[in-house]
């Protein structure tokens, strides 16, 4: 899997270039131009083409650029990949699938395009269908462009009658499934947004929540969120100093070829060493953007 971090990613319309320029400029670990949701029928057009534009001109820095794009079945979807097929997106974000097939025509659908290789395929897990097939969902990324799940809780809420409360109670075993289904496959995961933009209490909560339920990082639809979600999801000053003296315990000669340890109370084994190092991978790659 990519490690570099993803702690946040984005949503920007793609029909408003000011937001599309400052995404820039923001502490955002990714940037998710919107094709979808946040574009009005009559500005699809406009926007696919504004959108194009801007990937091409760059400037987006250690910001992975993702593309939004709307679903096949919609009269625009098509029209995006074969607009997008040239433009320097590291990813394809499709909207509202429902099974492994779904995943099967997008990839397919994005080499008929003429997209490189390298550009991945990211799916939003957003319909109750989608739910109930999480695992032929993620098996698809050994034969297709699948890298990707983020959550969209909005329409699954809506769909579903499931009502999105403070805790998100409701769907804690929505979360673990997907999360479950994304790391049997080696998929990144991330967590749908918080609609709450000025309750910061509740973003700090769900931001928690997910890192603990495992995701990579989260969603965004406001960049007052940023700070909130970079903060949670990067490790901590006391997760560094475990992970630095998990690390030096086991390279002490003292401790060579011992499989489990006694440190600081707690019993620390070859596993807690593998998480120890990937933590401090992660804060080095963190630190290294300044």
């Amino acid at each position: 899997m990519d490690d570099r971090p993803l702690r946040s990613l984005l949503y920007m319309p793609a029909s408003n270039a000011r937001a599309m320029a400052k995404a820039r400029t923001l502490d955002c670990d990714g940037v998710a131009l919107d094709l979808e949701d946040a574009v009005a029928p009559e500005a699809k057009a406009d926007a696919r083409a504004a959108l194009v534009a801007e990937a091409k001109a760059g400037g987006f820095g250690h910001r992975r650029l993702i593309a939004r794009i709307n679903g096949l079945s919609t009269p625009w979807g098509h029209d995006d990949l074969r607009a997008l097929a040239p433009a320097p997106v590291e990813a394809i974000l499709a909207p509202k699938v429902d099974d492994a097939a779904d995943i099967v025509a997008l990839s397919e659908g994005m080499d008929a395009a003429g997209f490189a290789p390298h550009v991945a395929l990211w799916v939003m897990i957003e319909t109750p269908r989608s739910i109930l097939a999480l695992e032929r969902i993620a098996a698809c990324a050994a034969t297709t462009r699948l890298t990707g799940f983020v959550l969209g809780l909005n329409d699954l809420a809506k769909d579903s009658g499931i009502a999105q409360l403070p805790g998100r109670g409701a769907f804690l075993p929505v979360l673990t499934m997907a999360v479950l289904a994304a790391r049997a496959h080696g998929l990144l995961i991330l967590d749908g947004v918080c609609n709450a933009i000025d309750d910061t209490a509740r973003l700090e909560a769900e931001c928690v929540q997910a890192r603990d339920s495992g995701f990579d990082g989260k969603t965004l639809i406001h960049p007052a969120q940023l700070e909130v979600c970079n903060r949670v999801f990067a490790p901590s000053e006391a997760d560094i100093t475990e992970a630095e003296a998990i690390v030096a315990a086991f390279a002490d000669p003292d401790n060579a070829g011992r499989g489990a340890l006694r440190l600081n109370g707690k019993m620390v084994e070859l596993l807690h060493l593998a998480q120890a190092q990937s933590l401090l991978a992660k804060a080095a790659a963190i630190a290294a953007r300044g």
